[in-house]
């Protein structure tokens, strides 16, 4: 039997390689973000908070949505703001 390679098999991409390549990443990191968000929805059962047309709303497994604030328009909320509801 011979020797087991250390080295990992490389592959050498051409120019046009690498430019077809680098063209489906903003596809793939969407497709990633969306996986992540629906993974996080069911196997915490948690929800999750995002803006919608203006408003900030809390998205549950079930595809509920409940409407937590309406924000002006073009409002930005720093990521990993944490909002608290007012009882």
């Amino acid at each position: 039997m011979p020797p087991m390679s250390t080295k990992a098999h490389q592959t050498i991409l051409t120019e046009r390689g690498m430019q077809i390549a680098e063209r489906r990443i903003p596809t793939m990191a969407a497709k990633a973000g969306h996986e992540a968000y629906w993974t996080t929805l069911r196997d915490t059962g948690a929800v999750t908070v995002k803006m919608a047309n203006g408003q900030v709303v809390e998205r549950m497994l079930d595809g509920s949505v409940t409407v937590i604030k309406n924000m002006a328009i073009g409002k930005r909320v720093k990521p990993g703001t944490i909002l608290r509801r007012v009882k």
